[in-house]
């Protein structure tokens, strides 16, 4: 028993969807999906680590700078009416 869904259920399940689906098409998605987990997994090991950290905090430097200005240049000034 999985979180409270039994093998005969989990068997009851798989029938329907080879059913719905059909065992080529199946096939056809696991593999999909394997060469795209696959494709992250090198993704993710391929990637210099040193590079990306000073590359964000270059971005968020330059986007607080923007929004700093901005807001100061939204900001309007109380005049003698608005007193």
């Amino acid at each position: 028993m999985i979180g409270g869904i039994s093998v005969t259920q989990l068997l009851i399940l798989l029938v329907i969807v080879m059913l719905v689906f059909g065992t080529k098409r199946l096939r056809n998605i696991g593999s999909d999906l394997g060469s795209a987990v696959k494709g992250f997994r090198k993704g993710i090991e391929d990637e210099p680590e040193n590079s990306e950290p000073e590359k964000i905090a270059t971005e968020e430097k330059t986007s607080t700078e923007q929004n700093n200005k901005k807001e100061n240049a939204t900001v309007s000034k109380p005049t003698d009416t608005d007193v």
